[in-house]
């Protein structure tokens, strides 16, 4: 019977195996190569303890005040907004000057730097004719001060509607609303701007899961949707979402709340609850808002429309690199791989001369 006998690498042998073995790419990405921006995984990035804030039904992130979120309460609370830091800690009270809430579901920030307050929620499952949007300036400072506040009259083109998502499109500064609804509910589009003297008539213009908050990328070109049990990614063009996939939020029981992150990096989430913890996910390249900058900048040699690759249309992705590429990611580990297999040959040769010496 031939007995196999193990065969240990010479050490120089075994360290440039450990040394090409660090280059091999994991999805077209080299472990090796630091990326132009520092990953973050994501995780919970504070806890709301303002005792006031025991039902956080919306969050926006400012635009002014870096690292700032504002939210509200859902109900019984008063027209109250609130900025908390990124401590979780309330920097500001802001009271909406002649206002007496019902139902207050969701905040969004418009591009003319207003923030509007969704006073849109119907538990009666959808008994109320009219509901109505707040919109005030987002205060240059953050100190507890009374607002003047513009009231918009809103109604649905079908009839009334439980809703607890308002988003504010960041580009177009037109609103939009998506109802509440165990089987699914509708997405709808408000007028091209709100009259804050007739009334604002929202119309259904696509169908969505059971939402609970909704929030537009900065640039406009992403809108996540979220429920309890899940969230939704879409890319946002002319008008209408096309769905880009599931997003993982954690598990928050009563999860209220979303927005973006000011950078479009991420996005946070939120629930409702004493000391409610509020979570980050970031997204990934293929996640991010157009605008934005993969985290993983692609090799100039490649991407750059002269070195002979055509140029992505306005808003489109870049061009994918070929797998075989030398100078990209995925050419690189390609390449990684191969020395791996070579030194693996070198090995098995290397083993078989010293068991025909031995035997």
């Amino acid at each position: 019977m031939l007995r196999m006998r193990t065969t240990r690498l010479p050490a120089v042998l075994l360290a440039a195996v450990c040394a090409a073995a660090v280059t091999v790419t994991v999805g077209g990405a080299a472990l090796g190569a630091p990326p132009a921006f520092a990953a973050d995984p994501g995780g919970q990035a504070f806890t709301i303890t303002d005792p006031r804030i025991t039902e956080s039904s919306g969050l926006a992130a400012s635009r002014r005040h870096p690292g700032v979120v504002w939210t509200h309460n859902d109900s019984d609370d008063g027209p109250y907004v609130y900025a908390v830091d990124a401590q979780g800690r309330t920097v500001a009270t802001v009271t909406l000057r002649g206002i007496e809430p019902r139902d207050v579901e969701a905040i969004s920030l418009g591009p003319d730097g207003r923030l509007y307050v969704g006073d849109i929620g119907d538990n009666l499952g959808g008994k109320w004719p009219e509901v109505w949007i707040y919109a005030f300036a987002e205060p240059a400072e953050l100190r507890d001060q009374t607002v003047e506040v513009t009231r918009y009259k809103v109604r649905y083109e079908d009839g009334p509607r439980d809703a607890e998502a308002l988003m504010v499109d960041p580009v177009t500064g037109r609103a939009y609303i998506a109802s509440k609804k165990q089987g699914g509910g509708g997405l709808y589009q408000g007028p091209e701007k709100l009259s804050p003297t007739g009334v604002n008539t929202f119309r259904r213009i696509a169908d969505v899961p059971w939402i609970t908050d909704g929030s537009f990328s900065p640039d406009g070109t992403r809108l996540v949707l979220r429920g309890y049990l899940g969230a939704t990614l879409y890319r946002w063009k002319d008008g209408a979402p096309s769905e880009l996939g599931r997003l993982s939020p954690p598990f928050q029981g009563q999860g209220e709340s979303v927005t973006f992150t000011a950078d479009g990096r991420a996005v946070l989430y939120g629930a409702e609850g004493r000391n409610s913890p509020v979570w980050r996910e970031s997204l990934d390249d293929e996640q991010l808002p157009d605008t934005v900058p993969p985290l993983r900048s692609p090799d100039p040699k490649v991407s750059s429309p002269g070195a002979g690759t055509s140029a992505p249309a306005a808003g489109g992705a870049a061009p994918t690199q070929a797998a075989g590429d030398k100078d990209s990611p995925a050419g690189a580990g390609d390449q990684a791989l191969g020395v791996v297999f070579l030194l693996a040959i070198a090995a098995a040769v290397f083993g078989l001369r010293r068991k025909k010496r031995e035997g």
